[in-house]
């Protein structure tokens, strides 16, 4: 018989009713507190009660994080394991296959696939986890089994890369699980051939989440000059040449990255309309300024600015600058593709200083499109977190 789950409540001035209707978490502060709670080893899966000691859900506990407690399973009875999470697996593999003809995409987006904190992209037959959070952390190897329970032989990478394993006390050590990979990984996606370094690249190798606001931007670029700032691996370039664009210009600090984008062009059939500039992004705009270089479509996708609210002010300064400055470069009737993936700058924030930035400029457009994650990355209707990625596109007079 197994021992019985411990037991954390919540304080007595604390309602467990948000809780109930669907948020993911119970923050440190609405909990009770004591010795013995916090000698509860971080990760541990323990009952969550109300003051009355009624079940509300099992959690995953962290005695020193402000989350303490990410829901898991609403059910008391139903036991968190190898089943469990190839359930939660298989519900989230059927929704990606209706929506993609070839298995490339995000399979699991943490709270949004109740699984919080976890996260994984897959490639073909290779799938990169990151487990962000302790529980995952410590389910692993039922978490590896469940994976080719559902998927067969796949190959399996933890990547343990990002701030978020750190605030969780976790290690930043990454291995493969199973399997193997020789180099990059060949993804098709909009017309075009990316390559995502799995092993050694940003992240999981691929952004899958800006993969529409890709598409919009290729409808755009028919006989376009196209400048990609922060381009990572050809994101938005590619994407365009795909779409009809004359040329297109990646900008990124990353030579490995500019490597990988140059290789995709290549592989893509694009390689004498690609060209590639490494350096910081707004040295390179201020340079491409000086040397009177315009654009018929600019976009600018940096890194999060303002990854949490002590950030924020800061970020959207950021922001505003990006936009003040791509606005510059975008020639009269062209487009300013403006991206966020900042978690604490909501889309009113972001749009309010990109579009400071673009009068500070000197120009005047219009909206003519918001775009947000794809499908792959459904949003938790209780947590707006979940919705991080913002992109504007204008056209500018």
């Amino acid at each position: 018989m197994t021992d019985p789950r411990p037991e954390i409540r919540f304080r007595p001035n604390k309602s467990p009713q948000r809780v109930r209707h669907g948020f993911p978490w119970a923050y440190d502060n609405e909990i009770v507190t004591d010795r013995r709670t916090k000698k509860i080893a971080a990760g541990t899966i323990v009952d969550l009660l109300d003051t009355d000691r009624n079940f509300v859900a099992q959690v995953a506990f962290h005695p020193t994080s402000k989350i303490a407690c990410r829901v898991l399973e609403r059910d008391r009875g139903v036991a968190i394991g190898m089943d469990w999470l190839a359930a939660k697996l298989s519900f989230a593999k059927d929704h990606r296959d209706r929506l993609f003809a070839e298995p490339f995409y995000r399979l699991i987006h943490a709270e949004a696939d109740g699984l919080p904190g976890l996260i994984i992209d897959r490639f073909g037959d290779v799938l990169v986890v990151q487990p962000n959070a302790a529980w995952i952390d410590g389910l692993m190897g039922e978490l590896t089994e469940a994976i080719a329970q559902v998927f067969g032989e796949v190959t399996i990478i933890k990547n343990a890369s990002g701030r978020a394993r750190g605030l969780e006390g976790l290690s930043e050590e990454s291995e493969v699980f199973r399997g193997s990979v020789d180099g990059p990984i060949a993804v098709p996606m909009n017309g075009a051939t990316y390559l995502a370094d799995v092993l050694g690249g940003q992240k999981t190798g691929l952004f899958f989440d800006q993969r529409p606001n890709h598409a919009f931007a290729a409808s755009l670029a028919q006989g376009a000059d196209v400048l990609d700032v922060f381009s990572h691996v050809g994101g938005f370039s590619l994407a365009a040449l795909a779409g009809g664009a004359s040329t297109a210009l990646a900008v990124d600090g990353s030579a490995a990255a500019l490597g990988l984008a140059s290789e995709g062009a290549a592989k893509s059939g694009f390689a004498a309309q690609f060209d590639t500039r490494k350096g910081d992004a707004f040295d390179v705009m201020t340079a491409l300024a000086s040397e009177g270089r315009t654009f018929d479509v600019v976009v600018c996708d940096p890194p999060a600015f303002a990854p949490a609210k002590p950030a924020l002010q800061a970020g959207l300064r950021a922001y505003e600058k990006v936009a003040r400055m791509g606005a510059a470069l975008v020639r009269p009737g062209g487009y300013l593709v403006l991206c966020s993936c900042s978690h604490a700058a909501d889309v009113t924030s972001f749009r309010q200083a990109s579009l400071r930035g673009i009068g500070k400029g000197g120009r005047v457009g219009q909206i003519v499109h918001t775009g947000y994650a794809g499908a792959d990355h459904p949003v938790h209707p209780n947590l707006a977190e979940s919705a991080y990625l913002k992109s504007l596109f204008l056209r500018l007079q």
